[in-house]
C-alpha cells in the first residue's frame, strides 16, 4: 500500500454534519419569480442584483427570511402563536439547509413621539443607569432619568385577611420618574387654531366641525350631536362658556348615546390622541395637511425640549446632565464616556463605550440620541438596526440587508462593507439586495435576477463569483464597469434662489446662491447638513419637493389610485356609460358585494395562516357583474387595470378611448421606467425602487418651476440610472430647475453644478466647502466629493 493509500485510510470521514453548507431553493414562485432554484452557500456574502422589479426582494425577503421567520414561529406553543403575526408559506417547493434570519431592513423605525435614537437602541436605558449610580445629587432609579415615566403618588387603605381576620391598613406609595410634566415628555407643547377646528358660525348639526374625520354623518358626530354636553343645533359662537369647554375640553367620560355605551371626549384631546400621538412623517397627507394648518408647535418653556423634570436635569456626573448628553453628538458623547473610570460600574461603562463606538463606526456619529427615531432616513434607520448586531455574540445566523448602502457617500461605503465582511468573517450567512458595483465587487457569491423587471424579470440570470458576473453578458455584467463622463458644455444658468442664513440643525450661517434653469447636485457626506438646506430654505407655491418618504398603501392601493389615474379614468367611463363614477371603483359602490373589491376571499384560520382564495363570483376581476356590462373604448374597467401602462399609453393616446389626463400620467411613468407594470397591480407587490419611481412620476404633474429631488437613484440599478439622466435632462431643458441631493457620482459627473457642503458630519459639517462645475470639483480634490468623483473618472 503506497504512503497516499496509508494517508488518506487514516483521515477520518466526514460528518454528516458537515453536508449542509447551503441554502437550497427549489421551485421559488413567489411575486414574479419563474420556479427558480440554486444553492445559496452557507457563511459567505451573497450579493443579490438585477434592475429594481426583477424579484431580488420576492427570492431573498419574500421567500428565504419568510420561511425562516414562519418556522421559528411555529416552534412556540399554540397559545404564545395566537398572539404573534401570521405568516403564509411562501409559494416555493422546497427550502432546505436555513437558518435564524435577522431581517435588517430600510423600513422607518417607529414613528411615536416618544421613540428616540436612544430609545431604540437601549443607549438611552444603559445611560439611565449610569446616571442613577453616579449621578450627583441622587435622584432615584433609572425611571428617574426617563421622560416616559410620570412621577406619581398615592395612599389609601387596603384590606386583607391574616389570621383569619379581616385587617385594614394604611399603605402609601410613589414613583419617581423623569417626565416633565409640563410637556408630558414630549418636549413641546401644542397650541390650537380654533378656527381650523370649526365654523363657529354653523350648528354641529350643520357640519361646523373641520376636522378629519369628524363628520356629523360618522360615529364622532352621532357621540357629539347626542352627548347632552352641547346644543347640538346651535351655532358654536353662541355657546356659553360651559358649552365651549365641553365641546373642546372635557376629559374622557362615559356616556350612552342611542343605547350604546360610549366615550365623550372634547376635541382637543380626542385630537392629540388620534393625531398628534404620531410622529408629522407618518400621518396621512391630508391628517398632515391639517395638523400644519391648525397646530402650532413650540418648545416646552419648563424643560427646554429636553422631556425632562428639573430634578432629572439637576443630577449630574462630571458637570454633565442626563439631557446634556443626550443632546451631545454620538461621536462626542463617545469621548466623554471613555473619560469616566468608575470600577464600581466597569461593566456599564464599557458596554456603554462598544455601543456609541459602535454608531460612530457605522457612520452614525453626527446624530444624538435625543433625535427622534422618526425623522431618519430609511438608509440611517436600517443602520441603526444594525448597532444591535455588530457586538452580537451570535454565529452560523443568516443576516439579511436591503440595499444597505443607501444614503452612504462613496466614503462611506467601504466602511460599510467592512462592517458586512465582519459579520460573515464570525461565522455567518450574510444576504445582501444591492445595486452599489463597490459592494457588488466584495462579494464571495452573486446571483442576478431578470432579465427585466415585472413579468419580464423573476428569472435566474446568473449565479456565481464576480469575475464571472464581468463576463456573463448580463445587464448588471455589461454596466458593472459603466462610468458616465463629464459633459463637454454646462448649461448656463437663468437665475439664482438666494439662501441666506440658513442655520437649521447643523448648518453654521449659510449663504449660497442655488442656480435655476440647471440640474444642480447637493452633495457631501451623510449629516453633511444637505437636506437641512434645501429642505428649510427652499419652500413655496414654485417649489415641488421630492424626498424619501415611502409611498404607503395597501393591498387595495395600485399604481392608478396612488397616481391620481383611475379619477379620470372613472369619469371617462361615467361619461360613456351615464352613471356614476362610484360604480368603476372597486373600493367603493362597484366592487364584487362577495369580496368587498379584494379579488380574493380570505379565511382566518385563527394562529395558523390564513388562506386567500380567488372570489368565485367575479374572478379576481374585483368589480360587480353589473359594473362589468359597462365599455368604454371596447374595454370594461377591469380590462384596463390589467394593461400595463405602455398599452394603456397606447390605447388613451387616441381615438374614441382618448382621455388626455390619462395620457399625460401614463407617460410621465413610462419615463421613469414603470411600463411594464400593470396599472391595478397590488402597491403591496412592488419593489422599493419601483415605489420611488412611482412617487417621483406622480409628483412631477405637480405645477412648480423647481424641482428638489432627495436621492432619486434610490432602489435603481446601473442600467436605470441612465434613463433617471435622461428624464432629469428633459426636465431642465423643459423649462425647470432640477436640484438633486445625490451620492451617486453618476449624476454628480452629469450635473451643471455643485453644491458641496462638509467637510465632516455633524457639528463638523454645515459648511459650504465647494460650489462650481463638476470638472472643477475633480481637479480640485480638495473634498471628499472631489477625491471620489475624480477617482470614478479615472475609471
Amino acid at each position: 500500500m503506497s504512503a497516499t493509500s496509508n494517508a488518506e485510510a487514516r483521515q477520518p470521514a466526514r460528518h454528516a454534519a458537515d453536508g449542509h453548507d447551503a441554502l437550497r431553493v427549489r421551485g421559488a414562485r413567489e411575486n414574479n419569480l419563474r420556479d427558480i432554484s440554486l444553492e445559496i452557500p452557507k457563511r459567505r456574502l451573497t450579493v443579490f442584483t438585477g434592475v429594481s422589479g426583477s424579484g431580488k426582494s420576492s427570492l431573498v425577503f419574500g421567500t428565504i427570511a419568510a420561511e425562516s421567520q414562519r418556522m421559528i414561529n411555529e416552534t412556540y406553543s399554540a397559545f404564545l402563536q395566537g398572539f404573534m403575526p401570521t405568516l403564509a408559506r411562501p409559494d416555493v417547493d422546497v427550502l432546505g439547509g436555513l437558518t435564524t434570519a435577522i431581517v435588517v431592513d430600510q423600513e422607518r423605525m417607529g414613528a411615536d413621539t416618544r421613540s428616540t435614537v436612544g430609545t431604540a437602541t437601549d443607549t438611552g436605558a444603559l445611560l439611565r443607569i449610569l446616571f442613577s449610580r453616579l449621578g450627583e445629587p441622587h435622584i432615584g432609579s433609572p425611571q428617574a432619568f426617563s421622560f416616559n415615566v410620570a412621577s406619581i403618588s398615592g395612599a389609601g387603605a387596603v384590606s386583607f385577611e391574616r389570621g383569619g381576620k379581616t385587617v385594614k391598613e394604611r399603605r402609601s406609595f410613589s414613583v419617581t420618574g423623569g417626565m416633565c410634566p409640563h410637556c408630558e415628555g414630549r418636549g413641546a407643547v401644542t397650541d390650537f387654531d380654533r378656527t381650523a377646528l370649526y365654523d363657529d358660525s354653523k350648528s354641529l348639526a350643520q357640519g361646523a366641525l373641520t376636522v378629519p374625520g369628524f363628520s356629523m354623518d360618522g360615529w364622532y358626530g352621532r357621540i357629539y350631536m347626542g352627548s347632552g354636553f352641547v346644543d347640538p343645533d346651535k351655532p358654536i359662537r353662541d355657546y356659553t362658556g360651559t358649552e365651549l369647554d365641553a365641546l373642546l375640553h372635557k376629559e374622557a367620560t362615559k356616556i350612552k348615546v342611542d343605547d350604546v355605551n360610549v366615550t365623550y371626549e372634547g376635541l382637543i384631546p380626542r385630537i392629540r390622541k388620534s393625531f398628534l400621538s404620531k410622529d408629522r412623517e407618518a400621518m396621512q397627507p391630508h391628517i398632515r395637511a391639517f395638523v400644519d394648518r391648525a397646530v402650532t408647535f413650540t418648545g416646552c418653556p419648563e424643560c427646554a425640549g429636553t422631556r425632562l423634570s428639573a430634578a432629572a436635569r439637576s443630577s449630574k456626573i462630571a458637570g454633565i446632565s442626563i439631557a446634556d448628553a443626550c443632546a451631545m453628538q454620538i461621536s462626542d458623547l463617545a469621548e466623554w464616556v471613555r473619560a469616566l473610570e468608575e470600577p464600581s460600574v466597569a461593566p456599564l461603562l464599557a458596554s456603554l463605550r462598544d455601543t456609541l463606538d459602535s454608531f460612530v463606526e457605522i457612520g452614525l456619529g453626527y446624530l444624538s440620541l435625543d433625535r427622534p427615531s422618526g425623522t431618519l432616513s430609511g438608509g440611517e434607520a436600517q443602520r441603526t438596526k444594525m448597532i444591535r448586531h455588530l457586538g452580537s455574540s451570535l454565529t452560523d445566523v443568516t443576516y439579511v440587508f436591503d440595499e444597505p448602502t443607501i444614503g452612504l457617500h462613496p466614503h462611506d461605503v467601504q466602511r460599510m462593507n467592512e462592517l458586512l465582511l465582519r459579520l460573515r468573517d464570525k461565522g455567518n450567512t450574510v444576504l445582501v439586495v444591492e445595486h452599489e458595483p463597490e459592494t457588488i465587487a466584495i462579494a464571495d457569491h452573486v446571483v442576478e435576477l431578470g432579465p427585466g423587471a415585472g413579468s419580464e424579470g423573476g428569472a435566474l440570470c446568473y449565479e456565481g463569483p464576480v469575475a464571472g458576473l464581468r463576463d456573463s453578458g448580463t445587464r448588471t455584467g455589461r454596466h458593472l464597469d459603466d462610468r458616465v463622463g463629464l459633459k463637454d458644455e454646462v448649461r448656463s444658468r437663468t437665475g439664482v434662489l438666494e439662501i441666506r442664513g440658513a442655520d437649521a440643525h447643523n448648518l453654521r450661517d449659510v449663504d449660497v446662491d442655488v442656480p435655476l434653469g440647471v440640474l444642480c447636485a447637493v452633495t457631501g457626506v451623510a449629516g453633511s447638513g444637505k437636506s437641512s438646506l434645501l429642505g428649510g430654505s427652499l419652500t413655496g407655491e414654485d417649489v415641488v419637493t421630492i424626498d424619501q418618504t415611502p409611498i404607503r398603501g395597501s393591498r387595495r392601493s395600485n399604481p392608478a389610485t396612488c397616481t391620481g389615474l383611475l379619477d379620470p379614468i372613472r369619469k371617462a367611463f361615467a361619461k360613456a356609460n351615464g352613471v356614476k363614477p362610484a360604480l368603476f371603483s372597486a373600493n367603493s359602490e362597484g366592487a364584487c358585494p362577495n369580496c368587498k373589491g379584494a379579488g380574493v376571499v380570505y379565511a382566518d384560520l385563527g394562529m395558523m395562516a390564513g388562506v386567500a382564495t380567488t372570489c368565485e363570483e367575479c374572478a379576481g376581476r374585483r368589480f360587480a357583474d353589473s359594473v362589468l356590462d359597462h365599455h368604454f373604448g371596447g374595454r370594461d374597467i377591469s380590462e384596463v387595470l390589467g394593461m400595463s401602462v405602455v398599452e394603456a399609453e397606447e390605447f388613451f393616446a387616441a381615438g374614441e378611448s382618448r382621455i388626455p389626463a390619462a395620457h399625460a400620467i401614463l407617460r410621465r411613468l413610462v419615463d421613469v421606467g414603470l411600463g411594464y407594470l400593470r396599472l391595478g397591480q397590488p402597491l403591496t407587490t412592488l419593489s422599493g425602487g419601483e415605489r420611488q419611481r412611482l412617487k417621483l412620476a406622480a409628483r412631477m404633474g405637480e405645477r412648480g418651476g423647481v424641482y428638489v429631488l432627495d436621492e432619486p437613484t434610490t432602489g435603481l440599478h446601473l442600467a436605470d440610472v441612465e434613463q433617471l439622466l435622461g428624464l432629469l435632462d428633459r426636465l431642465v431643458d423643459g423649462g425647470k430647475s432640477v436640484i438633486v441631493i445625490e451620492h451617486d457620482l453618476a449624476v454628480v459627473a452629469h450635473a451643471d453644478w455643485i453644491i458641496d457642503l462638509g467637510p465632516g458630519a455633524g457639528h463638523d459639517g454645515g459648511r459650504i466647502v465647494f460650489e462650481g462645475t463638476p470638472a472643477e470639483l475633480a481637479a480640485d480634490r480638495g473634498t471628499l466629493t472631489g477625491q471620489h468623483l475624480a477617482a470614478y473618472l479615472a475609471g
